[in-house]
Formats: C-alpha cells, sequence, structure tokens
C-alpha cells in the first residue's frame, strides 16, 4: 500500500467569515461562505467516509487564508515539517497548525530561515521522492532547509519549477498512485514527471489537475468531465466536489487538507 496516497488521519479547517478578502491572482468574484462550507462538508464527508479520521479545526478570522491549510505543513509517515508560507499575511497560520501536529505526532520541526519560504501547495510527495517546485511563494533556501530537515528521514527532495503565472506547483498536478501522475501539459512538458506515468489534463480542462489520491478515492473539482472520464479510464474510483468558491481564491482539493498517518 502506498504510504503516499493511503492515509489514516486528515485535518480540514472552517472557513471564517474573513474568506472574502482571502488572497487572490485574478479577481473572478467574491466566494459565497455558504456554498463554500457546503462544498467543504461534502468534501469532509468524502474524506470520512474512506474511513479516516477527519479533524475539523475551527476557522480562523484573523487569516482569510486559513482553511487552505496544506500551505502550513508537510506530513510524512516519520514526522511534520512547519512550513514558512510565502505570503506574509499567512505567516501566523503555521504557527497556529503547530500545536494541532504536536498532539498527533512525536516528531516536529521546522523551517525557521528568514529568508527562508516554502508552502506545502508546492510539494509533491511521492514514494520514491519529493518533489517540490519554486514557485512565489517557495524559494531556493525554503527548498534547501527542508531537504536538510527531512534528510534523517531518509527522503529525497528534487527541485523543479512551478510555470510561470501558476500560484503552486501542486496547481497543475496531483498523485493518483505510486507511479502515476496527473498534470495539466504546460508542466509536464518540462520533463520534470519522466519515470512516471503522465496522464495529462485535457486542454481548457487545466483546473482540474489539482485532485487528491485519498485511500481508495481520488477526489477531484466538480465541472471537468473529460479530466473526469479519463481518470476512470485509468481504472481509479472518482469523487467531484463541488469547488466553485474555493477556486475564486486560486485553491483547490489538495489545499483543503492536510493528509497523513502519524508516527
Amino acid at each position: 500500500m502506498s504510504v503516499s496516497t493511503h492515509f489514516t488521519h486528515a485535518i480540514t479547517r472552517r472557513p471564517s467569515a474573513s474568506i472574502t478578502r482571502g488572497l487572490r491572482a485574478v479577481d473572478t468574484g467574491t466566494p459565497d461562505l455558504a456554498l463554500m462550507q457546503a462544498h467543504h462538508d461534502a468534501y469532509i464527508a468524502t474524506l470520512r467516509s474512506t474511513g479516516a479520521t477527519v479533524i475539523e479545526l475551527p476557522p480562523l478570522e484573523a487569516y482569510p487564508d486559513s482553511v487552505f491549510v496544506e500551505d502550513t505543513a508537510l506530513c510524512l509517515p516519520q514526522g511534520a515539517v512547519v512550513m514558512r508560507p510565502g505570503a506574509p499575511s499567512r505567516l501566523g497560520e503555521a504557527a497556529e497548525m503547530t500545536p494541532h501536529l504536536k498532539a498527533l505526532y512525536t516528531t516536529v520541526v521546522q523551517v525557521t530561515g528568514a529568508d527562508s519560504f516554502i508552502e506545502g501547495g508546492d510539494i509533491l510527495v511521492t514514494d520514491r521522492e519529493i518533489l517540490v517546485g519554486r514557485s512565489a511563494r517557495t524559494n531556493a533556501a525554503g527548498i534547501a532547509e527542508l531537504t536538510r530537515l527531512v534528510a534523517p528521514w531518509g527522503h529525497t527532495v528534487r527541485e523543479v519549477h512551478t510555470p510561470p503565472g501558476v500560484l503552486h506547483f501542486k496547481t497543475d498536478c496531483s498523485l493518483l498512485d505510486a507511479e502515476t501522475i496527473l498534470s495539466t501539459t504546460r508542466l509536464s512538458a518540462s520533463g520534470c514527471f519522466a519515470g512516471y506515468t503522465v496522464i495529462d489534463v485535457p486542454e481548457g480542462e487545466e483546473a482540474a489537475a489539482n485532485t487528491i489520491r485519498f485511500n481508495d478515492l481520488v477526489l477531484m473539482p466538480a465541472g471537468f468531465p473529460r479530466t473526469r472520464d479519463a481518470i476512470a479510464k485509468a481504472g481509479f474510483t472518482v469523487r467531484e466536489i463541488g469547488n466553485s468558491e474555493c477556486a475564486k481564491l486560486d485553491g483547490g482539493m489538495s489545499c483543503l487538507s492536510l493528509r497523513f498517518t502519524p508516527s
């Protein structure tokens, strides 16, 4: 069983009313909090349907983007690494997550360098390596510090590059199983997934590249039928979740949870 796709736990956080002030690359409208919460409830229910323990944390009004918990930490079987977000308004979110990780893990370490920035949305963990995308939110110093922190646990980090104009590396890719990656063609064309099986997202459905494999399900945003059919054709069981409101804030399926099996 793949340690990068099968988990016993997930952490989520309810969206706060301040989400309307969340960061976004392009303004496509103000998120509807009630609809976002309904989508969030469906997301949590789907995770729980696999038998996992899902911890739902309360909203943080002081941090509009705090529903996107994935950026705060990297959770590995051996321990958790608290990130140092590249958006100044999000720095406090990592500190808020730390005690919850310490309650579940015996080992929690932290990226602390004043010049280091790194967010979980730029990190794709496979069974053989950890790929980290350089982006506006993740820099070379952050990647170097992460590399040092996870080396004692036996993990290898490989730096890759997030496409220009794309928020996070995982905006454009996701892991479907130990050897299969769903990707946009603009990312896979770089050759960064050499040695893996790649399923390219159909043109016009690039926003569907961010899915999550969680135990026996692939959760993907609703509204992308060609991508859904391609994933299903490859033999995966797909669940579609509404994501229209999170998408207004550049958020996707992976952003909404930390997924792990704690040590």
